[in-house]
């Protein structure tokens, strides 16, 4: 016994010191944050310039500490230390920058910055030593994206202890007001040992003369490679006002291969490169800038300002870690006469509409409306959205037949698979809360059902479910990258993250059924959305509160906007149930459901500024739920219409880069009672949940699936891979009005009552069979009457005759009731002729009372709920 008490102790030492030996990196980032400077909360939404994501994860903020540049053309200058002194890697840029302020922003890794001021002109250098660009943004670029595994190497023995951020302000007019810039970028790091080091190789030329009035002059750059082999997984160009496109090329045995290509005058971001490069010892890179001089008076040389121009190629590559470097360039020609055989595409200019121009050198007063970040992938979204492009129901997918209760929330995991959010055997009715949001059921205990559960999207299996006694009221869910639910409740007034094996929440928001509209309180949240890059928390609150709220990771209250929609026209801002969230992580932006205002606002992350409106009259006076996919579409599901309004309840697909209703669909199983939510996944599959008629519909991309033509019951259908047959809901493409979407649906409906010789048949064979069979009987029976009793007996039928009788006519009746003799069948349903039930503050307008609530109660009209704003 002693000699396991002793064994015991020893163990418990052990632990102990490898406990002390672990650093922390919450106990750096503390130390840190006593040592840097304050930023200014004037156009910061948090002082937090290191965030961690956990223990080998963090982000850290670089911003312009508040400055305001006295004339055009500034650069200004700012560094901050690497917080750890161990080695990290960089995982992941987001620019926080808009070019009404901005020209371009570099980021470069060095050892000792030119300065230790706060901030500097940028003419006493960026660093006294040798310094690496990290990354470059111009032109409202969106965030660039590293491969998995690939992380720029920064701290320990690599040197690059600090970021130097340069920021040139071309055009200083936008600081009339003396506003103060906080422009910056925020990195993403980790511990974690990446098996790809990433590099930047920049080409640039030095010596270009754009003469005036010339109209096509070209600006030629080309090394031989002699390192270990890189591959390329990205690019960027720059140029200033006259660059018409540059083109990058690998150059092997005389072969070009095309590295990347575009205009200088959109959005000047890290383009993925479409097809894998890779560069051998004594390749040739070459890039080629062309510019036009028509409009300049005078030469145009290379140089800082924006008056003058410059032809960089920038291109990220990645090396295995042990032959790794970080930064090469190349500002020569090495091969003017290769030149010659340089692919035509090279030469001819990429247009760009005259609204993108003027956006893009500052005239944004004209465009105003738009939103510049969009135009990155703009030609690539149109290519995709002008084709054949319509939903389809999958209409035998099982999952309509789960036992579900109210379906009040969906989303993807980070495998695809499909993640409920419902109610169990609770409901939102009229007397789940009093006049101050209160809730009144508590009796009733929590829900005792696992309330969510995880499907998978093919065949509705249950892979997991969890969440039982936790929750009263679900109403909001996502899944954030690493799995983890998020969930708001509105009966708790409550945010939770849930852990998709834990039993308890590993983060609460908001206090336990107390409403409330303070930083700690949240009255009836109804949605909430993680940025997978920061891991800021966003949460829409909610049905009596109109605003949005920003936590940090950790659940810290960074800030807040929106207001309540004041009476008249809603202006951008304003809220009337910001009822469901949707991120545009690739474009730094968060769009909002306004329900009850019937439209779609988005919002700059970083800022909360707004961006623009999505209305649609075929919207009508609800929009419950909005989805986005990567590529520039977005999903939303509308409300049943106000009476005597004629907008359908139904699902829309819009092109998010113009707004335009490019589909929309209904299912043919069922009917759409109260769509209350929709996700959609990168291949177009999307998914509905009603809360009314607690089902999940799902509908798929019926162009995109591989199909084919199988017949059954002598209609020809449409297979996918997975066996579920596709029934198109929508054969109409780009509608040019809410009227003609209303024609085609009709037209549709048509179409399907008519579709082959086949079908009419086998239609007019069912409807004809019963009319057989019941002549039949009325024969049967008047031959055995006449059989018994004679052609004059006057008799009442024998039982037999008496029992078919029965089945036809109502009771004390002599006619025949149809409805009646159906009703005594199994599968019969009387709606359409029973009066719809009512529901709460989610809910559709109910025809006769208007009640605003979410659940299902049968009982007679109910007086007007108060308002839920």
């Amino acid at each position: 016994m002693a000699g396991f008490i002793n064994n015991l102790l020893i163990l418990l030492l052990l632990f102990q010191n490898i406990c002390l030996g672990f650093r922390s990196p919450l106990s750096v980032f503390k130390r840190y944050k006593d040592t840097s400077r304050s930023l200014s909360s004037e156009c910061l939404g948090s002082d937090q310039t290191v965030i961690s994501f956990g223990l080998s994860d963090f982000a850290l903020d670089i911003r312009m500490p508040a400055v305001t540049p006295k004339q055009s053309d500034t650069y200004l200058c700012m560094s901050v230390p690497l917080p750890v002194d161990d080695e990290a890697y960089v995982v992941d840029f987001k620019p926080h920058a808009s070019m009404d302020t901005v020209h371009h922003m570099l980021l470069f890794g060095c050892n000792e910055p030119s300065s230790t001021e706060n901030y500097w002109d940028c003419d006493e250098g960026t660093c006294k030593d040798k310094s690496n660009i990290l990354y470059a943004w111009a032109r409202n670029a969106p965030p660039t994206r590293l491969p998995k595994g690939v992380g720029f190497r920064v701290g320990g023995e690599t040197a690059n202890r600090y970021f130097v951020l340069q920021v040139h302000y071309g055009d200083v007019s936008a600081f009339k007001d003396k506003h103060k810039d906080c422009s910056g970028v925020t990195l993403h790091l980790t511990h974690q040992k990446q098996p790809l080091i990433a590099g930047m190789y920049l080409m640039m030329s030095v010596n270009t003369v754009i003469p005036p009035g010339k109209k096509v002059i070209d600006a030629d750059i080309a090394c031989h490679y002699k390192r270990s082999p890189m591959h390329l997984f990205a690019y960027r160009v720059h140029t200033h006002r006259l660059g018409k496109v540059v083109s990058g090329y690998r150059v092997r045995n005389g072969q070009w291969t095309l590295i990347g290509r575009q205009s200088p005058q959109l959005p000047q971001a890290f383009y993925p490169v479409k097809y894998p490069v890779d560069i051998s010892y004594d390749d040739i890179l070459a890039a080629r800038c062309v510019f036009s001089g028509e409009g300049r008076t005078t030469e145009t040389h290379i140089g800082g300002t924006a008056n003058d121009e410059m032809c960089n190629f920038y291109i990220m590559y990645y090396m295995e870690a042990k032959h790794a470097v970080s930064y090469m360039t190349c500002t020569q020609n090495a091969n003017p006469e290769m030149f010659r055989n340089i692919p035509q595409e090279a030469n001819i200019p990429i247009s760009v509409k005259s609204d993108v121009l003027k956006m893009m050198h500052g005239h944004h007063e004209e465009t105003k409306d738009s939103d510049a970040t969009s135009l990155l992938q703009q030609d690539k979204k149109e290519e995709i959205l002008d084709d054949d492009f319509h939903i389809a129901e999958a209409v035998e997918w099982p999952g309509l037949d789960l036992k579900l209760g109210q379906v009040s929330g969906l989303a993807l995991d980070p495998e695809n698979n499909l993640v409920v959010f419902h109610r169990g055997d609770h409901v939102w009715d009229v007397n789940s809360f009093d006049s101050k949001f209160v809730y009144q059921q508590r009796g009733l205990g929590p829900i005792e059902q696992n309330t969510i559960i995880v499907l998978n999207p093919s065949n509705a299996k249950l892979l997991h479910s969890t969440g039982k006694s936790l929750f009263y009221l679900p109403h909001g869910l996502s899944v954030d990258k690493n799995g983890n639910y998020w969930v708001t409740d509105v009966a708790l007034h409550q945010v939770f993250k849930l852990g998709a094996n834990e039993k308890e929440p590993l983060l609460i928001l908001g206090v336990a059924l107390q409403p409330g509209s303070d930083k700690n309180h949240f009255c009836q949240p109804t949605d909430v959305a993680v940025d997978p890059i920061t891991g800021s928390i966003y949460v829409s609150d909610g049905y009596c509160n109109s605003r949005i709220i920003q936590f940090s990771p950790n659940g810290l209250y960074v800030m807040q906007w929106g207001e309540e929609t004041s009476l008249g026209r809603s202006r951008p801002g304003q809220f009337h149930i910001p009822h469901s969230l949707a991120l545009i992580p690739d474009l730094s932006q968060l769009c909002v459901a306004d329900r009850e205002n019937g439209r779609i606002q988005c919002f700059k992350l970083e800022t909360g500024e707004f961006t623009r409106e999505i209305k649609h009259k075929a919207f009508g006076r609800e929009l419950f739920a909005v989805s986005y996919v990567p590529g520039g579409l977005l999903f939303a599901v509308n409300g049943m219409p106000y009476p005597g309004e004629a907008e359908s309840v139904q699902g829309f697909v819009m092109n998010f880069s113009t707004g335009e209703i490019i589909d929309t669909f209904i299912p043919l199983r069922k009917s759409f009672e109260m769509p209350h939510d929709i996700i959609a996944s990168e291949d177009r599959t999307v998914f509905v949940g009603d809360v009314h008629a607690k089902t999940v519909w799902k509908f798929a991309s019926a162009e995109k699936m591989e199909h084919r033509s199988v017949k059954k019951a002598g209609i020809e259908v449409q297979e996918t891979k997975e066996s579920e047959p596709i029934v198109e809901a929508r054969l109409k493409n780009k509608p040019k009005s809410t009227d003609s979407l209303k024609n085609m649906d009709k037209q549709h409906l048509v179409q399907q009552a008519s579709t082959t010789g086949a079908s009419f048949v086998l239609i007019t064979t069912l409807l004809v069979i019963p009319v057989v069979v019941l002549l039949a009987i009325l024969v049967f029976i008047r031959w055995r009457k006449t059989t018994v009793y004679g052609a004059d007996g006057e008799h009442k039928p024998d039982s037999s005759s008496r029992r078919i009788l029965g089945r036809l006519r109502g009771k004390g009746s002599s006619g025949i009731n149809l409805g009646n003799f159906f009703a005594n069948h199994k599968g019969y349903s009387r709606k359409g002729f029973d009066r719809l039930s009512t529901e709460g503050s989610d809910q559709e307008k109910d025809e006769d009372d208007g009640t605003d609530s979410e659940e299902e109660c049968s009982a007679s009209p109910l007086p007007p709920a108060p308002s839920s704003s």
